[in-house]
């Protein structure tokens, strides 16, 4: 298994370490533009196979040479995200570096799968798939699962109680207008509501949108990369391992839910072909109702690139 992952910044460099620390692939692959740092993080990295007791080989490039043949390419590339800043004033520059990145992966890995992390995360999914010309199940989106770590984190500080005993599911775009379903929210198996009123729920969900750019506002000079990077080698040690995960995720919508031609966040079953499926969960009128507001914000944002 060879993984790449392309931008070697907080959240690249911080995923190819994941990957190496939980042995995901026996050579991974670190690419930047910048001159010297992909080489360095890299070597970096693989001096601490002997205490992690590893034997994944990790290379830094500033080219696509070293790349070829990956299974699974993840892709931070882009500017982060400056306090102030909407996700939508990301996109112009963005979706070039994105297109420009997936070209070159494409050429050199026909094969493999790829997982965007760059923002505005829904559109550059589709800038991806648009790019490469592979199948909608080998381009998918980071974004479902980030937001939905945040909302059981948010849950769990509210109600003090374990994250691992918190389901839920957050879908829609990665922005303002995701869609926390709180109907499906449970805390071991029991309903949300039966542990907290509608006002700390909706302050929940509230918190939940607002997550990323509560991290901006306190790094004041960067963006979240922890978290993100976690949600990023979750879904590649799903498809590494054919785990058959279902996990909410940026999707190419192909009816499904009543929604065409647009990346949005959606369960996906998650094994070795990539997206293997797109799980409809029944939804209310109001649910429904958010989502497609959601997906029609991230189609306009997409018609302004005129792809």
């Amino acid at each position: 298994m060879k993984i790449t992952v392309v931008g070697s910044g907080n959240v690249g460099a911080t995923a190819a370490q994941r990957i190496v620390d939980k042995e995901l692939a026996n050579e991974v692959v670190l690419v930047d533009i910048i001159e010297g740092v992909p080489q360095g993080k890299g070597l970096d990295m693989y001096e601490s196979a002997p205490i992690e007791g590893t034997d994944t080989r990790v290379i830094g490039s500033n080219g696509y040479d070293e790349t070829a043949g990956s299974d699974i390419v993840i892709i931070t590339a882009g500017i982060a995200r400056k306090p102030g800043m909407t996700r939508e004033q990301l996109q112009e520059t963005n979706a070039g570096i994105v297109k420009d990145v997936t070209e070159k992966v494409a050429a050199k890995s026909p094969k493999a799968i790829l997982i965007v992390v760059s923002n505005p995360l829904d559109v550059m999914t589709y800038v991806a798939y648009k790019a490469s010309g592979f199948d909608r199940h080998r381009v998918i989106g980071m974004a479902g699962v980030l937001d939905t770590a945040r909302y059981r984190t948010f849950i769990a500080m509210e109600l003090g109680v374990s994250v691992e005993d918190i389901q839920a599911l957050v879908l829609g775009g990665h922005g303002d207008s995701m869609v926390p379903l709180v109907r499906y929210t449970t805390i071991a198996g029991v309903p949300l509501s039966a542990f907290t009123d509608q006002a700390t729920i909706d302050k929940l969900v509230t918190r939940t949108r607002n997550g990323g750019i509560e991290i901006v506002n306190f790094l004041k000079t960067g963006s979240a990369y922890y978290a993100p990077s976690a949600a990023a080698v979750e879904m590649a040690e799903a498809i590494v391992k054919d785990k058959k995960r279902i996990l909410p995720c940026a999707a190419y919508c192909q009816g499904e839910y009543g929604l065409n031609d647009t990346y949005i966040g959606v369960p996906v079953k998650l094994g070795k072909k990539g997206m293997e499926q797109i799980v409809e969960v029944p939804l209310t009128d109001e649910e429904k109702a958010a989502l497609h507001k959601s997906a029609n914000e991230v189609k306009a944002n997409i018609a302004k690139l005129k792809l």
